[in-house]
């Protein structure tokens, strides 16, 4: 999908929201857009009427107008080379959600809910304190649930699938000469070093992240700690997983304590 919700032509279409979104938000923000906008095209009408124009020149003068207006935020696209495009035309492409509820704060976004009678500036203030703990506590949930899962069920069955592979490689070394140990145990040898390695990134990065949770959770002012989280702590949600969907490749199939990636798609 290119937008989460469209403009289709008549109307705006909202697409695949998640089992916890709910489109009440920017069916809000649209409909008091396209009311205020309503009323300012009204307004542009009049005024150019009262200048003695006709209705239908009124109108075509203050559509054309806004059409040129508009057009910096006609694009379609979703790349990189967009976000450098939309910075040229001076559009907003900001990727922090907490950074993101700003908006709601802008002058001429207060302005609008305001003139329109939706919501005052104190209630779009409240909103976005709840917009800001919600997001604090999805990954602070999410933070903790990757950390239980990593250290409590997969890096002692990737250590026991280890500890397989270490006795493999002592039984090659009795069973067979030096020069054939060297050449038969490399790949179990490499597999292991591989693994510790992951065990390792796995455990150090967990720590890091109760740590960054830590000291976000001592900030008092929501703005700040939802931006502290976003910058902090989720980004070890990413880096974590890697490891773990690498160590996922290298396990024992039967060992895995979780569905494989491959599972969701197929049934073995």
């Amino acid at each position: 999908r290119t937008s989460p919700f469209a403009f289709t032509g008549n109307r705006f279409e909202f697409r695949a929201l998640g089992s916890s979104a709910n489109c009440g938000s920017a069916m809000l923000a649209l409909n008091s857009a396209v009311a205020y906008q309503l009323r300012q095209f009204k307004t542009d009408v009049d005024s150019l009427r009262a200048q003695g124009k006709s209705k239908e020149a009124a109108i075509f003068e203050v559509l054309k107008n806004y059409i040129k207006e508009s057009k910096p935020i006609r694009f379609d696209g979703y790349s990189d080379a967009w976000k450098e495009e939309a910075l040229r035309r001076g559009l907003d492409c900001e990727n922090s959600v907490p950074l993101q509820y700003d908006a709601y704060l802008k002058p001429d976004v207060i302005k609008m809910f305001g003139e329109t009678g939706v919501l005052s500036q104190k209630e779009l203030e409240a909103r976005n304190e709840v917009k800001w703990e919600i997001y604090i506590k999805k990954v602070q949930i999410e933070a903790r649930v990757l950390g239980d899962l990593s250290l409590n069920h997969i890096i002692p069955v990737v250590i026991r699938y280890q500890t397989i592979l270490l006795e493999n490689v002592t039984r090659l070394k009795d069973v067979f000469s030096e020069e054939e140990y060297e050449t038969l145990s490399a790949e179990p040898r490499r597999l292991i070093r591989k693994i510790s390695a992951h065990i390792a990134a796995v455990t150090t990065k967990v720590d890091e992240m109760v740590e960054a949770r830590k000291k976000a959770n001592r900030i008092t002012d929501m703005r700040e700690k939802a931006i502290t989280y976003h910058d902090t702590v989720a980004p070890y949600l990413d880096e974590i997983r890697d490891h773990i969907d690498d160590l996922e490749l290298m396990v024992d199939n039967q060992s895995w304590p979780l569905p494989k990636y491959r599972e969701l798609l197929f049934i073995r």
